[in-house]
Formats: structure tokens, C-alpha cells, sequence
């Protein structure tokens, strides 16, 4: 008896059984892509990114959404030179060279009990052997904000 082909589903759910990617994962792929797609350079592609960022922002529940525009203004007060974009669907900050510095990762994406604040390679956090990459936000308070603009102050230093 010949093998039937499997389905799209099928396959999905066997994948998801074995470890694979989650929808929610392949989602995140999918908007890379789509970003990786659209990239460009000059003006206009910073307006849209930046359009791009505060839409994704504006698209989140609360208390993704007051955390992600606190976090927002904190990045581009205290590096105006990093630039807004989208990854993975996130909002996220680039260097010069379009290397990710940080990025905001909501809560209600991921389905998780807390937002994450995340630091990438390009991002001058190093002390020692050993340092803190990403930080777990349930709330954002005013001595929050503060480590967080020392955070990003370091991490373009």
C-alpha cells in the first residue's frame, strides 16, 4: 500500500511534537523575513522603521504596550543615535551598522509571565566572564527607568 503524502497540519504537528518551532515562533520567522526583505538605506527607510516600531508598540496590550513606550523614550532619549527598528517583529534599536543593540519583547507574544528587555553582541555590556544579556519586566517603575537608561548608557558607551 503507497504512502499518502502528509498534510501542512500534519506535518506542523509533528514537528511541534518533536520540539519543533511553535506558530507563534514561525510568526516571528515570517516578520524577519518580511523585515530582512524591505531593508534598505537613506531617510525614508528610517521614517518607515521608525513608523513600523511605534505601530507594533501601539498593537500591544497593556502592560506590554506602557512598558514598550517608556522603554522607547528611555532608548531614544538617552541614544538618539541608535536606530528604531522592527525584529523579529520587536521593537528594537541598531547600531551604525544595523546590529540590534537592544530590544523589547512583550509578554503577550511569547504567552509568558513577564516582558523581556534584551541586549544583543553589539550591545558593550562585558564584566568580566560573565554578564546579564536580558531582563524579566513585570512593571516598570522610576528606579527601573533608571537602570535601564544606565543599562543603555553602558551599552553604546
Amino acid at each position: 500500500m503507497p504512502r499518502s503524502k502528509k498534510t501542512a497540519d500534519e506535518t506542523t504537528d509533528e514537528a511541534d511534537a518533536a520540539g519543533g518551532f511553535s506558530d507563534v515562533e514561525r510568526a516571528a520567522m515570517k516578520e524577519r523575513a518580511a523585515e530582512l526583505r524591505s531593508s534598505g538605506r537613506g531617510g525614508k527607510k528610517k521614517a518607515d522603521d521608525l513608523a513600523n516600531v511605534l505601530a507594533k508598540i501601539a498593537e500591544m496590550p497593556q502592560p506590554d504596550r506602557g512598558m514598550a513606550e517608556r522603554i522607547h523614550t528611555i532608548v531614544t532619549a538617552v541614544a538618539p543615535h541608535l536606530d528604531p527598528k522592527t525584529w523579529y517583529g520587536m521593537p528594537a534599536y541598531a547600531d551604525e551598522n544595523g546590529k540590534v543593540v537592544c530590544f523589547f519583547k512583550g509578554a503577550d507574544k511569547y504567552d509568558s509571565r513577564y516582558a523581556t528587555l534584551g541586549f544583543e553582541e553589539a550591545a558593550r555590556l562585558d564584566d568580566g566572564s560573565m554578564w546579564s544579556t536580558s531582563y524579566a519586566l513585570t512593571d516598570l517603575t522610576e528606579a527601573d527607568a533608571t537602570k535601564i537608561e544606565a543599562l543603555v548608557a553602558r551599552a553604546v558607551s
